[in-house]
């Protein structure tokens, strides 16, 4: 069965079973604080878990483009992808396990036709804060898994970061049917004989601060199901390269390779994919944030083109070759294309510099080091030509065994595992930092964006555009679209012009319409190809009208003095603004 059958399958079912379809959201949030990129297919429900009326309705479904940055280095291997798309089912209060366990069941077993004897699921053992979870291993009892293979774990629990909506999970495995490793082989080993394929989240509790537990009024459901290995397993086949969503890029790869190098060919396959498509959904590199991650890519997979010695010429026709074979599951590839083409190229022509100029600095550390009678170049500077010049460490020590000059690349490993973690941290961070903290003061910036960018679009022109935006509690960030730096005259100008919006005390009022009707009410709407049928519409007395999921404050005297901090560069025709409320 194919991936697009798969995710057919599956939206079809949901909506026979009264779901309402909801596009995916782009991988780049526009109001999401979180994180860099969409990682989960909740992020876009994150105001509906909590209580906001959802205009489609509390039963949902939809396919979500996701992108996970943690594991770019482990790319290359048999498994890791950073794109990946989540089939996903959501209850806002309609109903809880019961139901979800009983969907879940009927659609592995009836609609993919996965034999029962080939399914294991997982419950929440229970802790001093929350009980075991019983009730959700009855009702898989009484769906047709036995006893045996329903598995108690203290992990089967999940919260967005430190705080928010959170509650036991479920999770079901496929039985690979490799042996079992040990006597006590069960879905908690990494052995392979059990493969996680969805997973069932039970929103009941709301975690604070401190801890503690509450109950929420609004029992959830949220689903998801990895499609690329949810395509593999059904396929056969031992990694998702093997499948029809990487196949045709790696026999090409194969046929153009003078050096063979499995891992080399599927970091290209993955990144090149992963490049494509938030390119398409509006990313640009840059040397922060989302930039630096897509730049990271398109460099990566740049290098493992010449480790393959393949002529970097061929890029062109890779993508061509991608939007071929996924035209079908994501057309915003094809109407994307000349962009997709530009950017990538664009990148790879500086990264050959960066290698150049990376080689010249090499060589003066090199040519250092022999004045000082050293045979080796210190840890530090290797380290400092991968971290500020871009120059891969393998490259480094390459050149060094053609110098015969030594590199400690143990060390190197060392600095480099410290800075993958800090980045990690920093990831997790950003997670942490938003999905939670939907708070008074995250409220009032998040209304205090479409101050702004109606004050931006009214003093610069209409050729304005959100371009995303990141808020904490302390100060927003709002990326939008402008070809120059801003006058400090233009930056007072929208300083004041919001301040004095916000002095007038307009009423923030919530309609909900059709898209159509939206579009045709004037409502500024960012990236159409993500909304629904209907939508939510936030009009701020007459200068603000916007398609938004919400929360917001009820009146613009709520937010206090707006004071801009920062106009500074983000990206390649894009500006960045940071401000702050002061009450």
């Amino acid at each position: 069965m194919k991936a697009i059958e798969i995710r057919n399958k599956f939206l079809k079912y949901f909506e026979d079973h009264g779901h309402k379809v909801i596009p995916s959201a782009p991988l780049i949030p526009i109001n999401d604080p979180s994180v860099l990129f969409t990682t989960a297919g909740m992020q876009q429900l994150v105001p509906y878990l909590l209580g906001e009326k959802h205009p489609e309705g509390n039963k949902l479904t939809d396919y979500q483009k996701c992108l996970r940055t943690n594991d770019i280095d482990e790319v290359g291997d048999n498994r890791h992808l950073t794109y990946f798309e989540m089939l996903g089912n959501w209850s806002l209060g309609a109903y809880f396990k019961e139901e979800a366990i009983k969907m879940s069941f009927e659609f592995l077993t009836k609609v993919l036709n996965i034999p029962a004897e080939k399914i294991s699921v997982t419950c929440f053992a229970g802790n001093d804060e929350a009980p075991r979870d019983d009730e959700a291993a009855k009702y898989w009892e009484e769906a047709g898994i036995p006893k045996e293979r329903i598995y108690f774990l203290k992990d089967n629990w999940w919260i967005a970061g430190e705080e928010g909506p959170c509650g036991p999970d479920t999770e079901m495995f496929y039985d690979t049917g490799k042996p079992k490793c040990s006597e006590n082989c069960n879905p908690d080993c990494d052995c392979g004989k059990y493969v996680e394929i969805w997973n069932n989240v039970f929103m009941k509790y709301f975690k604070h601060k401190d801890g503690s537990l509450t109950e929420l009024k609004q029992h959830n459901v949220d689903t998801g199901l990895g499609l690329e290995r949810m395509t593999m397993l059904l396929q056969g086949k031992q990694t998702p390269f093997e499948t029809e969503l990487f196949a045709p890029i790696m026999e090409k790869l194969e046929q153009l390779q003078k050096v063979d190098n499995i891992q080399s060919r599927r970091i290209v396959a993955e990144h090149l994919r992963a490049s494509m498509m938030i390119i398409a959904d509006g990313g640009r590199p840059s040397n922060i944030d989302r930039g630096y991650i897509l730049r990271r890519l398109i460099r990566r997979m740049t290098r493992h083109l010449n480790k393959l010695q393949i002529d970097l010429q061929e890029t062109e026709n890779l993508i061509n070759l991608n939007i071929e074979n996924l035209k079908e599951m994501y057309p915003e590839l094809e109407e994307n294309k000349e962009t997709i083409k530009q950017v990538i190229m664009e990148e790879q022509n500086k990264f050959v510099k960066t290698l150049a100029h990376g080689e010249k600095e090499f060589m003066k550390a090199a040519n250092k080091a022999k004045e000082e009678g050293k045979d080796f170049i210190d840890t530090e500077t290797v380290f400092k030509l991968y971290d500020t010049y871009g120059f891969p460490p393998e490259v480094t020590e390459e050149i060094a065994k053609e110098n015969n000059i030594q590199v400690d690349m143990e060390g190197f490993n060392k600095l480099f595992k410290e800075h993958q973690e800090k980045s990690r941290q920093g990831s997790e961070h950003k997670f942490k930092g938003g999905l939670a903290e939907q708070n008074e003061q995250t409220i009032a910036y998040h209304t205090a964006t479409h101050l702004l960018h109606a004050a931006l679009r009214q003093v610069l022109g209409d050729h304005v555009k959100q371009n995303g935006s990141n808020i904490t509690t302390e100060r927003l960030r709002f990326d939008f679209t402008h070809p120059q730096k801003m006058t400090k005259e233009e930056i007072q100008k929208v300083e004041d012009l919001v301040n004095e919006k916000i002095k007038e005390d307009l009423p923030v009022t919530c309609e909900e319409m059709s898209y159509e009707d939206a579009k045709k009410s004037g409502a500024i709407g960012l990236f159409t190809n993500k909304y629904g049928d209907r939508v939510k519409v936030y009009t701020i007395g007459d200068f603000s009208k916007e398609i938004c999921g919400g929360p917001h404050v009820k009146h613009t005297g709520e937010l206090g003095t707006f004071k801009i901090k920062k106009e500074e560069s983000s990206s390649s025709g894009v500006r960045r603004i940071k401000a702050v409320l002061i009450k």
